[in-house]
């Protein structure tokens, strides 16, 4: 479906997409201090997950949508700044627990991860300014999208759920001394404040 020549192309230019840090990274690094290693990882596949919407969507056309009509951008945007205030105050209000990790918060930290990458419209702009530079316009355009999006949602979830992993390892360790659990906590909350203000920021911006 590809030209080998593009793919060879493409993988290095998204492996440095994935190493710049952003918002995903912010988020599963947020998400591992808060909750442990494997609900970094739950938080980083559902980062991918939400790439890969993102990617099916923009390749349906959806993502020229977005960006044709500022009103339904900031629909979406504002509902990702409430959630992440959201998580912000529910983990200041939510001390750290590491004897005592259910497998819900993993499903809840793919949940957060999911919504969080969903109500990020700028993913759906960047993939269409990004992705169709690799597309072959004279084949299936949504097919390739995919591919193309399965190699940036893998490698994402790879570095940020490395990321989330050391972050958690070292929450893990902190987490034992109550003054220790309430800075990961107000540095975790801090995250996610920040970076429903960068939306809030970027939006005037556009």
């Amino acid at each position: 479906m590809i030209e080998p020549l593009i793919m060879i192309t493409f993988i290095p230019a998204a492996l440095a997409l994935n190493l710049t840090p952003g918002a995903d990274m912010l988020f599963c690094l947020a998400q591992g201090a808060r909750a442990g290693t494997r609900a970094a990882l739950a938080a980083s596949a559902g980062v991918s997950s939400g790439a890969m919407v993102h990617v099916t969507l923009t390749g349906l056309g959806l993502g020229y949508l977005v960006a044709q009509h500022p009103v339904l951008f900031d629909v979406i945007r504002y509902a990702g700044v409430a959630y992440l205030l959201w998580l912000a105050q529910k983990t200041l209000r939510t001390p750290l627990n590491v004897r005592d990790m259910p497998d819900i918060r993993h499903a809840r930290a793919f949940r957060d991860g999911l919504i969080v990458n969903l109500t990020n419209p700028k993913v759906a702009l960047f993939i269409l300014a990004f992705v169709p530079q690799f597309v072959d316009p004279g084949r299936a355009v949504l097919p390739q999208f995919l591919i193309l999006g399965a190699v940036i949602a893998a490698g994402g979830f790879i570095i940020n759920g490395a990321v989330g992993a050391f972050s958690g390892k070292i929450a893990h360790l902190m987490a034992r001394t109550p003054k220790l659990d309430q800075a990961l906590r107000v540095i975790s909350a801090s995250i996610f404040a920040t970076l429903a203000l960068r939306l809030v920021l970027e939006g005037r911006r556009a």
